[in-house]
């Protein structure tokens, strides 16, 4: 990390402020050289001219803030410039960084990168800054924020430093045979195995963060002309679907991305089910059944006349399934023997229609509380990414195994195995082979 590296910071394009970040020995110099002025007072912001290297006129009129190492992000020596966004002068920084002083273009992330190296943050709080810039709703800023605080890294770290006392215990007995330590169950194995349950607690989460970050899969499944598609128009309050009065108009899976009380969404309206369908038709019903299988959430939507039509759906009801009674408008007649088919499997029950505008906002809550339910964690940090879940597993798996080991030496390296998965996610151990995963999403200037 002996290069210094630069990037635009901030996004690219026309605007009123552009950012520009240094990092490395030579930030300090190139500070000194662009503005023809002393090295400013550390973590302030102060007035800076910034001139041409080379023809050596006035490029712009800014402000420059110097944060030496260690303390800063990367916790090397860092510059950031604050010039006005328009394109020449963006054009002609970077040109000078990169052609007369010789600095590299920072690659996606590695400002980041260079800070968890320096151990100014771990491998959860980096990807919390990721999911910090890509958050869209105010659920995924706020389980983001958490992250990037360094919430989830800190109980991880926690488990870990158990694993050290407890493993250190055990090798000193064994490494040590001569001196008089013996193995307290209470000192070494009970707190193990109250871990276990901690972490298997914490996996059993019904994969809360995950969906909370990539958008819990609703589908809106039922028989043709059953109102799907005007349901999805009104949910997202645009003409996503086409609404038509003949049958099987949808023929191929529609996806709609919705934030929902501050969650995030992807509704998919699909092709009406019916069990006689031949053709094209045949294969949208088909994608419609692969489409429940995989949802999270699913709306069977039923017209209040066509009571025949139930039956083509009725299996697809579950636990995960909300059931809408549509066009309630034409009567009450069908509606009570659908109505009793759903009690009967225990199905959450809404009426509505949609011509009249009749129990749309009902069925909005219902849905917002059947969301909440699924990915609300409360204040708790949840897991948010498959690299964490599959280490957890690798380590509760180890931590097991220790349990029921009957060679001490077993048990030793089960827990070893135990706190390297752990130290995977934090980035404690084995930090190289997985940073290049890690901050390959990452934008340039962080």
């Amino acid at each position: 990390m002996n290069e210094t590296i630069f990037a635009l910071a901030s996004a690219p394009g026309r605007a009123g402020v552009a950012v520009y970040r240094i990092s490395g020995p030579k930030a300090e110099q190139t500070l000194q050289i662009l503005s023809r002025s002393p090295t400013p007072t550390p973590r302030s912001a102060v007035r800076a001219t910034i001139y041409d290297t080379e023809k050596g006129d006035q490029i712009d009129n800014g402000i420059a803030i110097w944060f030496p190492g260690p303390k800063s992000f990367t916790g090397e020596d860092v510059v950031e410039l604050h010039l006005h966004g328009g394109a020449a002068i963006c054009r002609r920084m970077l040109e000078l960084l990169s052609s007369q002083l010789l600095l590299r273009l920072a690659e996606p992330g590695e400002f980041t990168r260079r800070a968890v190296l320096a151990g100014k943050i771990d491998l959860t709080a980096a990807e919390g800054m990721i999911d910090l810039i890509d958050a869209e709703t105010e659920a995924q800023r706020r389980q983001a924020l958490r992250q990037s605080q360094g919430a989830l890294g800190k109980i991880y770290d926690g488990w870990r430093k158990i694993l050290l006392s407890s493993l250190a215990h055990v090798e000193a007995f064994i490494d040590f045979p001569d001196e008089d330590l013996s193995i307290e169950e209470e000192r070494i194995w009970a707190p193990i195995a109250k871990l276990a349950e901690e972490i298997s607690e914490h996996l059993n989460d019904n994969g809360r963060g995950e969906r909370l970050r990539e958008g819990l899969r609703i589908s809106i499944l039922g028989p043709p002309n059953a109102g799907k598609s005007s349901l999805l128009n009104w949910l997202v309050k645009r003409d996503a679907a086409i609404v038509s009065e003949r049958a099987g108009t949808t023929r191929d899976v529609i996806e709609v991305y919705f934030d929902l009380a501050g969650y995030p969404v992807v509704f998919s309206d699909t092709a009406g089910i019916r069990t006689e369908a031949s053709g094209i038709e045949s294969l949208g019903i088909a994608k419609s059944f692969d489409r429940a299988r995989t949802s999270d959430l699913k709306i069977i939507m039923i017209a209040a006349d066509e009571t025949e039509a139930f039956s083509a759906v009725e299996r697809l009801i579950d636990k995960n399934t909300i059931v809408v009674i549509n066009k309630t408008d034409l009567g009450e007649t069908n509606i009570i023997d659908i109505r009793k088919n759903c009690l009967s499997i225990e199905a959450v029950i809404f009426e509505i229609s949609i011509v009249e505008g009749a129990g749309l906002e009902s069925l909005l809550e219902g849905i917002a509380v059947a969301v909440d339910k699924k990915i609300n964690a409360g204040n708790s940090p949840a897991i948010s990414r498959a690299r964490h879940r599959e280490a957890l597993n690798e380590c509760i798996e180890a931590l097991n195994r220790s349990q029921i080991e009957v060679l001490l030496e077993l048990r030793v390296e089960d827990l070893r195995v135990a706190m390297r998965a752990l130290g995977r996610i934090t980035g404690t151990v084995d930090i190289e082979e997985i940073l290049d995963s890690v901050f390959h999403d990452f934008c340039i200037g962080k």
